[in-house]
């Protein structure tokens, strides 16, 4: 596991269980979990990835799960051995195209699959989650700002942190979030960006006012706060450097 300074053990003998933890935010919120205390089961698409990631971070047990299948998805939550304390989903993926190019098909999978993938983690995975535990889902800032090619983007964006209000109410006592990062530096940004992503990260060490990029532990910890928060529900919270106050 990845040494760092001592964290509040807030998290101790609980149990979270992370879906897409084999990279980036999902494998940073694994780390800290365990860091904080916390038993840890991880779930992610690429067995072989998986398996290191588990491995590396002392997880009690990690399963592959392709969370858009959602008779997988209700399997893996059956196989639980019993209820869990908190629930992270960072699953999903952007989908960037301009009108002119876009594959009408393509975008309504996309946005169906997408909705899906998140009402399908609420109706079985809160199902497993005690009444004092908390739901976290992963979404995003970077379709809030109009621009050729983000339109189905920008929909997702909307529409996450009302679908998530409205689980909150629908799921209580289980607490529900969403956690909306801007631009972070992890292997799907640079599955993404390719060449381009040094040129990205110097423009943003220029203009976020933190004066740095924002990266998977940044988000991690916001999550990690969530879990212990008793007091949020229905919430988002921007993890974006401050990105939103730069002009574009």
């Amino acid at each position: 596991m990845t040494p760092g300074p001592p964290l509040p053990q807030d998290l101790a003998d609980q149990s979270v269980v992370v879906i897409g933890a084999s990279s980036g935010i999902g494998l940073a919120t694994a780390r800290q979990v365990r860091r904080r205390g916390g038993r840890v089961v991880m779930a992610g698409r690429d067995p072989e990835r998986l398996e290191r990631a588990a491995e590396e971070v002392g997880a009690e047990r990690s399963a592959p799960l392709d969370a858009a299948d959602t008779g997988r998805l209700r399997e893996f939550f059956d196989a639980l051995p019993g209820p869990v304390d908190h629930l992270v989903s960072t699953a999903g993926s952007p989908f960037y195209a301009p009108l002119a190019d876009m594959d009408v098909d393509e975008a309504r999978a996309h946005v169906g699959e997408r909705l899906a993938l998140t009402l399908g983690v609420a109706k079985y995975g809160g199902a497993v989650v005690r009444d004092t535990g908390t739901l976290v889902f992963v979404g995003g800032t970077g379709g809030r700002r109009p621009g050729v090619g983000s339109a189905v983007t920008s929909a997702l964006t909307a529409a996450l942190p009302a679908l998530t209000a409205s689980l909150a109410v629908e799921l209580a006592p289980v607490r529900v979030n969403l956690v909306a990062p801007g631009f972070v530096d992890t292997p799907l940004s640079a599955s993404l960006l390719g060449d381009r992503l040094e040129a990205r990260r110097e423009r943003l060490r220029a203009t976020l006012p933190i004066r740095r990029v924002v990266g998977p532990d940044d988000v991690a910890a916001v999550i990690a706060h969530l879990m212990v928060n008793e007091a949020v529900t229905g919430a988002t919270y921007d993890v974006d450097g401050g990105q939103h106050l730069v002009p574009p």
